[in-house]
């Protein structure tokens, strides 16, 4: 529910071994790194390779915790924001992602579709 803490089930290991709950704080999201960065196809069937260059392409990802503040994005909604623009993180051996709500471009969610307007009034 928008406005209230986000409860992922996120955990970090320390130094022992031992895991430790981690919480994500103010309006900031963890999301899932992606991995487009290797060869892709456009819809045309034209196969880019990694090394092309591209204007700046913007990068999909799950949202994996969110923090109290966060008011626009649920666990498990993809976003999309700038990969120029992100501090990654290593938890557990997996890359992660941190942003803050407002450097997301858009969200997409299949609740999304459920009457809402998508306009602030």
């Amino acid at each position: 529910m928008p406005g209230t803490t986000k409860d992922s089930g996120f955990a970090a290991s320390n130094d022992s071994g031992e895991r430790l709950p981690i919480k994500m704080l103010n309006d900031r999201i963890l999301v899932g790194h992606s991995d487009e960065d290797g060869e892709r196809r456009s819809t045309g069937g034209i196969l880019i390779p990694a090394t092309a260059q591209v204007g700046k392409r913007l990068t999909w990802a799950a949202v994996v915790a969110a923090g109290p503040n966060v008011r626009n994005m649920e666990i498990g909604d993809r976003v999309l924001f700038n990969p120029n623009d992100r501090f990654e993180v290593e938890v557990g051996g997996v890359d992660y992602v941190i942003l803050r709500e407002r450097d997301v471009h858009a969200v997409a969610a299949e609740r999304l579709e459920e009457g809402s307007t998508g306009l602030y009034l």
